[in-house]
């Protein structure tokens, strides 16, 4: 019977065949311990030279890390293993034997040795668990927003300007108005009276003018549009920003989730976020906690990540900071040293919210009860990790939205479509987009986010 190794357990006392690699062995000449993964999990297959053909010996002596194998034997409880089981081997088989010399041995190595062989790395057990836990926080995300009546709905990548400006973009050059249609007067052409059907013997060239387009920061604007046919709608996918960061928590290209929903204002917008990162906290909590125990993560401070988040005002924010002899000035943003502070004070996240309306973007509804406010929040997670969410109310009256692209000097013509939302059936809504990396991160425990992403992109890297 072939299985997984994460159904090992439903099988003590029967024998199974396993298909997967060789992550490592020993032998003592007369035993030999054979490490195995499959990409469900991790589980020991101790041979005895008694049991098996001199052919079958030959075999096990021939591996080399990362051979492709295929393993039969009994399953036994042992409580030393990490799954409480082993195989005691009965059969193996190699599908490929790996040659010598596996760059990834034992011995340590630089993160850039290891980003270089990311295509080895992700073979790794830890880096395996932090796959792992990454796509459990997507299938929570997924699970939460279904069950909660949002819909999927995809925004383009290509877009032909941002959400805030295009200075932190990457510009394409390859979209074209259309193009002059070329001469068709039979005159011009030197084969006009030869009765031959072709108008022209050398194409006309088209005169054509370039359209500026970008790959997206963020899928807001278009989301926007689709809340007003489907009342709530969320969307996911990989999302780029040009800005020359190198800073453990910036990547070049990541994986956003934005959120939009109609009726909702700044309250309930915020009720919305700490609902879905409280379920995401449970869940990996529930699902993975051999891939926490992996990464060494200590769980205590994820179990009092529960409601209600802690409420603080971009002033008092700041107010606290200045008391901490943080020198953020009065309309700054919070710096990653601000965050840190700030979520080493609280054991359990932070909305800091009403920001200056002044350094905000185009789109965030003013706070009525202090205009030089938006109702606006970013939420930052606990020991030190930072923003993981920047949401905010949305501006939903028309002639204070093309006041607000004015005060921003941005050219109106691109957002013509987005402010048409505004004049056919406005509603107030809200919403809100998560980096995913840095909730992979903060949850696992890791101090950079290049280690939460298959194959990080940053400033200077962009291989494998």
């Amino acid at each position: 019977m072939t299985i997984n190794v994460s159904e090992i357990h439903k099988h003590v006392g029967e024998e199974v065949e396993l298909k997967g690699w060789c992550y490592n062995f020993r032998s003592s000449g007369k035993i030999f311990f054979l490490q195995f993964r499959d990409g469900t999990g991790r589980v020991q297959v101790v041979y005895s030279k008694a049991d098996l053909t001199e052919d079958q010996w030959a075999v096990l002596e021939s591996l080399r890390l990362e051979s492709s194998v295929v393993v039969r034997g009994i399953v036994k409880e042992d409580t030393r293993a990490p799954l409480g089981f082993e195989l005691e081997g009965r059969f193996i088989q190699a599908i490929q034997i790996a040659p010598e010399g596996y760059p990834i041995g034992k011995k340590e190595h630089g993160p850039d040795f290891l980003l270089d062989h990311r295509h080895f790395w992700l073979r790794a057990e830890s880096q395996w668990a932090v796959m792992r836990v990454r796509d459990r926080i997507i299938t929570s995300t997924f699970e939460w927003f279904h069950e909660n009546g949002f819909v999927k709905f995809d925004t383009p990548i290509l877009t032909p300007t941002s959400c805030e400006g295009t200075t932190e973009l990457f510009e394409m050059d390859y979209f074209s108005d259309e193009p002059d249609a070329p001469s068709t007067d039979s005159t011009s052409s030197p084969l006009a009276s030869s009765g031959n059907n072709l108008i022209s013997a050398e194409p006309v060239e088209a005169s054509t003018r370039k359209t500026k387009a970008y790959l997206a920061q963020s899928g807001q604007l278009y989301l926007e549009a689709g809340i007003m046919s489907l009342g709530r709608a969320f969307d996911f996918g990989p999302v780029f920003r040009a800005e020359k960061s190198k800073t453990r928590r910036h990547l070049t290209e990541f994986w956003m989730m934005d959120a939009e929903a109609t009726f909702v204002e700044h309250e309930g917008n915020m009720a919305i976020q700490e609902a879905l990162i409280c379920r995401i906290v449970q869940d990996v909590l529930k699902h993975c906690q051999y891939e926490l125990k992996v990464l060494g993560r200590d769980t205590a401070p994820l179990e009092k990540v529960q409601a209600p988040f802690v409420h603080i005002t971009h002033q008092e924010a700041v107010a606290k900071l200045r008391a901490m002899r943080s020198d953020i000035g009065e309309m700054d943003d919070l710096g990653a040293d601000d965050e840190t502070l700030l979520t080493q004070q609280y054991d359990r996240p932070i909305f800091l919210e009403k920001y200056p309306a002044a350094v905000k973007a185009f789109y965030m509804k003013r706070d009525p009860q202090d205009p030089t406010r938006c109702l606006n929040n970013d939420l930052l997670a606990p020991e030190g990790y930072g923003e993981i969410i920047g949401g905010s109310q949305r501006e939903d009256d028309y002639e204070t939205l093309m006041i607000r692209i004015r005060e921003h000097n941005l050219d109106p013509k691109p957002f013509e479509w987005y402010v048409d939302l505004r004049r056919y059936g406005s509603v107030p809504h809200s919403g809100f987009g998560y980096g995913l990396e840095r909730i992979v991160a903060w949850l696992c425990g890791l101090h950079h986010v290049r280690e939460t992403i298959p194959f990080p992109r940053l400033m200077n890297r962009l291989t494998p």
